[in-house]
């Protein structure tokens, strides 16, 4: 499999084990040393992503979609921008909540496998959900 074909596909395993509340297979997609960045938190790494998905996975079921901005192919190395929208629906009932917005991310190839290492996550609060 070409790069570009292996990290579309990489994205679209995200989005369908994080529908899928498969967070062993997420957690696989990504390095161990792998670094979140959100706007008004601290940066945080696998065991932080891991333990607020499990917690969230009582509460909330995660749709999203995106679409590339950008594949950029550097070696070993390469940066994704993207569009993103992910709707979280509470499993008691209750308001869905919309966010919105881009990614910046950084892979890298383990093994011969490409993998999530940076992530700059800039989603907000989606008023107009599409």
């Amino acid at each position: 499999m070409d790069d570009e074909k292996a990290i579309r596909e990489l994205y679209a395993t995200w989005h369908r084990a994080t529908a899928a509340g498969d967070l062993a297979t997420v957690l696989g997609l990504m390095s161990d040393d792998v670094i979140f960045l959100t706007p008004g938190a601290q940066p945080f790494g696998k065991k932080a992503f891991a333990d607020l998905n499990e917690s969230l996975a009582k509460k909330i079921r995660i749709e999203s979609r995106f679409e590339f901005g950008e594949i950029a192919i550097h070696g070993d190395w390469a940066h994704v921008w993207s569009r993103l929208w992910v709707t979280m629906v509470p499993l008691k009932g209750g308001a869905a909540t919309h966010r919105s917005g881009h990614t910046l991310s950084i892979l890298r190839k383990e093994g011969g496998k490409w993998v999530l290492a940076r992530d700059a996550n800039l989603l907000a609060p989606d008023p107009h959900p599409q």
